[in-house]
């Protein structure tokens, strides 16, 4: 493994339902992401995904690649833009991810990840989106 080697690219598709389904296992029953006059009442552009539900969905492309999310020792972002869930065709996010940094001495590489959204002019919805990751023998060759 390199620092630069990327680790995939992926697409999440979010949908109105999506968003309702992660509003209870979550406890955020704001209504900016389900109800489209709150939004709009709001200045939005609509309904919009949470912020954390676009966040875990873009550390899945991690989990995958490393084969184990306890090996996930640190994640941190930045959001950057919203992600207006269209009540239709929902909202495509394209995930990638690339090596930033190999530290040798801990046993870590640091995954630098873009996440934009597609229906959106490619609007980048995180910044600074890193994953420290703990590898081992083996971990993701």
């Amino acid at each position: 493994m390199d620092k630069g080697d990327s680790i995939g690219t992926t697409t999440v598709t979010l949908s109105r339902a999506d968003l309702v389904r992660y509003a209870g296992a979550s406890g955020d029953f704001n209504p900016i992401h389900w109800s489209e006059s709150t939004a709009r009442s709001v200045d939005l552009p609509g309904v919009i995904a949470h912020g954390m539900l676009t966040m875990g969905a873009a550390v899945q492309l991690v989990t995958d690649w490393c084969g184990d999310p306890g090996a996930i020792l640190d994640y941190q972002t930045r959001f950057s833009a919203m992600v207006p869930v269209d009540e239709t065709e929902g909202a495509t996010l394209t995930v990638s991810g690339k090596v930033g940094k190999i530290d040798d001495d801990a046993g870590t590489v640091r995954i630098d990840l873009s996440v934009t959204d597609a229906g959106h002019g490619d609007a980048k919805v995180l910044t600074k989106a890193q994953a420290v990751v703990r590898v081992s023998e083996g971990t993701a060759a």
